[in-house]
């Protein structure tokens, strides 16, 4: 972008990755800055700045925070990315890079995205599938030239966000995992805590009002000099205050609003703009034209006119109002919503600011009698410091006012879905006094309307107490209609709506131990019902585009309190992986993978370890343990090849038989006694279906016993792998442990083989997996067993398998070393033996029939399309048949045919 002297030589390609792969945050932004106003960035020194910060306040230690999910590309310096990851070699990058900066007395805090907001899902989904086309070129390039295509090409290798956490854990490193969209909590940690300023690559760390912004693609490691964004004069360059940021951003289109939302009102601004500047670009004068319109046009009608009153929101109101709110932190406020003096109406002497920040901190009571003074708050924790912030639907999009009409007797509606155009009313105000409290005590048995969803038109009711009896609808399918129920005290499994499903836990982020600091945890899942405010009518009501920040209701699939407060403290400190997204909302994601879509012998990942998620929601949703029939499905949105992501994937529970009962996750996760490490085993391997090979597991040293429980599982699951696989597999584990990471770096496998890239993708996906269940069963194993960085090498294993397949005897894999002889021979009759067990005996690729030229072994063999009551097995059938999303996965036993 603007390059920096020392860079090192592989910087500027590095640079172009990042920039070509950085789409995140305001569109047309970071060209504009770069091209456009080259001022707005100046070069600086962190050694320097961490000097002047320390002379300014005086035992305060310089701390940097770091977008981490911005700079995977710029910390994964190793040549080799296309045969699964040089995880020894990155783990050095990453220990390098934070020795650099502990060097010069700096402090690092690493952030990591810990979910994916509904609002921005369809942005997710947007970059999965451009991904998947980015893949099938890889593959036709390896194809074409059998070798790893150039640099312009590059593909993150799988798992590199969730095993980076823990690398930098094992560095010693405070690493936190986001409860929302993390550059909100990056921006919100770095202005609470007076921090150097944000590492990161993306343009919304320009809108934030927080501390400066450096980025990390401009960074020259070696000087510690990078380029650094100030916000203050782009404000400058654009005739704009800071406080103008967020709305610019939204005109311009960003994660949340559509970058088509505006377009003719963008290219209205253009017409009109009388500076348009020949030598830039279209979208820099379009920034500028719509820079020209906030300045001078909107500017005049500043505190005295509706935002909507000048702007084309139409329908889009609710969205806009979220989009620019999702950029004020806590205690900020925007010029921009509309405010009559002092901005703030009072409920019963309680104060509840009209545009605050999506997270703020306050406390916001839904409804209060005027008569009994009591407060009745939505999503309050039984301790008085529930914060609870305010703001739109997040996924229906519909418009969710602040206050009723102020004329009396009338109706007001407060959602309207952008589908059924129906309009809901929230509350009327038919006699003056009269109120109408949102969430009914746990002896009543009143239902209140919520809203209706867009697509099957159907009330969904809030929760009426566990001694209510009444039935809640949670979520519904909009393709099968079909209906997830959560009920009362009569169903065995208790689903808490209108509390804090962590009790007695303020509503904050959950920090190291050393920090205390708050940050925001309200998140926006799917399975939240959006909880509307009833103000009182006696008071003169605000407009409703008063509304800044969003009222949350978490519904969550466990109705445990303690168990969840665990598993949010596991979450945020990047301890777990998935564990509570699966609890909390019942809602979790996995990203592109290096899969060829052509290849019919060789499934998808994300089919071949379901069945171990299956179990790991049986464990986790332990409530509907004895009734999984009536269970609701977790939604997976898992990308793989033909999947277009419209809906996610409906996937049930699979019950799981444990030696000795399946114990409770309070058993798993909070007794130490002795004895319950083996009951964790045990649920370990029950999740994989491998209890009967236990104690040949056992028997296996470490850290070899987790990889050879992975290749136990793949190898009954999948009937196209073969015996030269597991050769490779074993040796590379077993020559990796002898290697420097120099020797890692010099090694050059004879070509690229598209197989052998599938199978190297597909072993680190188990791995993330085993992360997954281990953290589910409570830890049995220590993570340190199954991180690549010591048991799997892409390179390596590229070359063993290639080996392998040329039919090289197994002391030539073994590179002639006896000692590994005997441990390979050990490890080959462990896995050769549990697979036996299930009748499956591994053969050679010379053994195959025809047979196994395009089929695998245990695919769905008992999935449904949802509602329709059909089902097939799979034998004989290529994988990819599995389709695309929207569809239901039942319990089934995935046995081979």
């Amino acid at each position: 972008m603007f390059g920096l002297r020392g860079s090192p030589s592989a910087g500027a390609g590095r640079k172009e990755i990042l920039s070509r792969s950085s789409v995140m945050g305001v569109r047309g932004l970071q060209g504009f800055v770069g091209s456009t106003c080259p001022h707005i960035c100046t070069v600086v020194n962190f050694k320097e700045l961490a000097e002047h910060h320390r002379s300014k306040y005086p035992g305060c230690t310089p701390t940097i925070v770091v977008d981490a999910m911005c700079c995977l590309r710029y910390w994964y310096t190793p040549e080799s990315w296309i045969c699964g990851g040089q995880w020894r070699e990155y783990f050095s990058a990453l220990r390098d890079f934070v020795k650099t900066f502990t060097a010069v007395g700096i402090k690092l805090i690493f952030f990591f995205d810990g979910m994916v907001e509904q609002d921005k899902r369809d942005e997710w989904v947007k970059r999965r599938l451009k991904n998947n086309r980015e893949i099938s070129r890889i593959f036709h390039y390896i194809k074409s030239h059998k070798e790893q295509p150039g640099r312009n090409m590059f593909f993150i290798p799988s798992g590199l966000a969730v095993f980076t956490r823990f690398a930098l854990k094992t560095l010693g490193q405070e690493t936190l995992c986001s409860l929302q969209e993390a550059d909100y909590e990056v921006a919100s940690y770095g202005l609470q805590h007076n921090c150097l300023g944000i590492l990161g690559e993306d343009t919304d760390y320009l809108i934030y009002d927080t501390c400066p912004y450096f980025s990390i693609s401009e960074l020259c490691l070696e000087s510690l000099d990078t380029v650094m964004l100030c916000r203050e004069k782009l404000c400058e360059s654009l005739g704009l205050h800071v406080a103008d940021l967020p709305l610019l951003a939204c005109l311009l289109g960003n994660d949340i609003i559509p970058e088509g939302m505006f377009e003719s009102f963008r290219y209205k601004c253009l017409s009109s703009y009388t500076s348009v500047k020949e030598n830039f670009d279209k979208k820099g004068n379009i920034i500028l034209a719509v820079s020209d319109h906030i300045s001078k046009v909107l500017h005049l009608y500043q505190g005295e006119r509706k935002l909507e009153e000048l702007l084309p929101l139409g329908p889009n109101k609710a969205l806009f109002y979220k989009g620019m709110a999702s950029y004020l932190l806590p205690g900020q406020k925007s010029p921009w919503f509309f405010q009559k003096p002092k901005g703030v109406i009072t409920l019963d002497k309680q104060v509840i600011s009209m545009s605050s920040d999506p997270e703020s901190r306050e406390e916001v009571p839904m409804c209060s009698d005027p008569e009994s003074k009591q407060e009745v708050h939505m999503c309050s924790d039984p301790e008085p410091r529930q914060e609870v912030p305010m703001c739109t639907g997040p996924e229906s999009r519909q418009e969710v006012p602040m206050c009723s009409d102020p004329e009396p007797r009338q109706e007001v509606p407060m959602c309207t879905g952008p589908e059924s155009r129906q309009e809901v009313p929230m509350c009327t105000d038919s006699e003056p006094r009269q109120e109408v409290p949102m969430c009914t005590g746990p002896e009543s048995r009143q239902e209140v309307p919520m809203c209706t969803g867009p697509e099957p038109r159907q009330e969904v009711p809030m929760c009426t107490g566990p001694q209510s009896g009444q039935e809640v609808l949670i979520w519904t399918d909009p393709e099968s209609r079909q209906e997830i129920l959560c009920t009362g005290h009569e169903s065995k499994q208790e689903v808490p709506i209108c509390t804090d499903p962590i009790s007695k836990q303020e509503d904050s982020m959950c920090t190291h131990p050393e920090i205390n600091q708050k940050l925001p945890v309200a998140t926006d899942f799917e399975f939240k019902l959006e909880a509307l405010m009833c103000t009182n009518p006696e008071i003169k009501q605000e407009d409703p585009t008063n509304v800044g920040p969003e009222i949350k209701q978490q519904v969550t699939m466990v109705s445990d309190t303690e168990i969840l407060k665990i598993a949010r403290t596991h979450h945020v400190q990047a301890e777990s992986y998935l564990v509570y997204n699966i609890m909390s909302s019942g809602e979790i994601e996995c990203s592109n993978t290096l899969e060829d879509e052509l290849d019919q012998a060789l499934p998808s990942q994300a089919f071949i370890y379901r069945p171990i998620r299956q179990r790991v929601y049986s464990l986790l949703l332990e409530d509907c343990q004895d009734v999984a029939s009536t269970c609701p499905a977790v939604k997976e949105w898992f990308v793989y090849p033909g999947n277009p992501l419209r809906h996610p994937d409906l996937v049930r529970p699979l019950q799981m038989t444990v030696p000795g009962g399946t114990p409770s996750l309070k058993i798993l996760w909070l007794n130490q006694e002795p004895e319950m490490q083996v009951r964790r085993l045990d649920t370990l391997l029950a999740c994989f279906n491998l209890s009967s090979s236990r104690e040949e597991l056992q028997a296996v040293e470490s850290p070899f016993q987790a990889l050879c429980c992975l290749l136990i599982y793949l190898f009954v699951q999948v009937d196209t792998l073969c015996l030269e696989d597991l050769h490779a597999f074993i040796a590379q584990a077993l020559c990796l442990q002898g290697k420097s990471t120099s020797q890692l770096v010099n090694l050059q496998p004879d070509y690229i083989n598209p197989r052998a890239v599938q199978l190297g993708s597909l072993l680190v996906r188990g791995l993330t997996t085993l992360v997954l269940v281990n953290s589910a069963c409570g830890f049995p194993w220590k993570m340190s067993d199954f991180m690549p960085w010591n048991i799997f090498d892409g390179k390596l294993f590229h070359q063993k398998y290639l080996q392998s397949e040329k039919g090289y005897a197994v002391e030539v894999l073994l590179e002639q070393n006896r000692s590994r002889l005997t441990k390979f021979h050990n490890l080959k009759a462990v896995v050769c033996k549990a697979c036996m067990k299930e009748n499956r005996r591994i053969t050679g690729r010379a053994h195959w029939g025809s047979h196994h030229a395009g089929r695998w072994g245990r695919q769905g063999s008992g999935y449904h399309r949802t509602g329709s009551g059909y089902s097939r097995s799979s034998q004989g059938q290529p994988w990819r048949d599995q389709g695309p999303g929207s569809r239901q996965y039942e319990h089934d036993q995935w046995r081979r045919y």
